[in-house]
């Protein structure tokens, strides 16, 4: 699934980036869930997409500026768990695991409406 000639997205889920995260990366929507937030920031870190990253940080814990390693390579996107998140809540927490050549990162984020936007706030390491 890492291949970027595939026509899903790299978010994992079945349909095209277009469809799937590229609408949430143009801005032509918001992502209704910490899920979907979650998963349009993976897909995000995938194509080097510094600007949405920032965007879609909350305002408390962005840093100034975000520079990716452009030899780093995203292989997969797995959902673990969540808590709250939806279109009813104010907060949620979404446990992923995202697969990189050589490894994996393994973490707990939490993440917040800001003006009724799902926005990242920081997240856990986990083992």
């Amino acid at each position: 699934m890492g291949r970027m000639t595939t026509r899903t997205c790299p978010c994992g889920l079945p349909q095209s980036y277009d469809a799937c995260c590229g609408r949430f990366h143009s801005g032509a929507a918001d992502a209704p869930t910490a899920e979907l937030l979650m998963r349009s920031r993976y897909c995000a870190f995938v194509k080097g997409d510094t600007e949405y990253l920032l965007r879609t940080w909350h305002p408390r814990t962005r840093p100034e500026r975000l520079d990716l390693d452009p030899r780093m390579r995203w292989t997969g996107l797995e959902i673990l768990g969540g808590t709250d998140g939806s279109a009813f809540h104010a907060t949620g927490t979404v446990t992923f695991r995202a697969s990189y050549r050589g490894g994996s990162l393994h973490e707990r984020s939490r993440f917040e409406r800001v003006d009724g936007a799902w926005v990242y706030v920081d997240g856990d390491f986990l083992d």
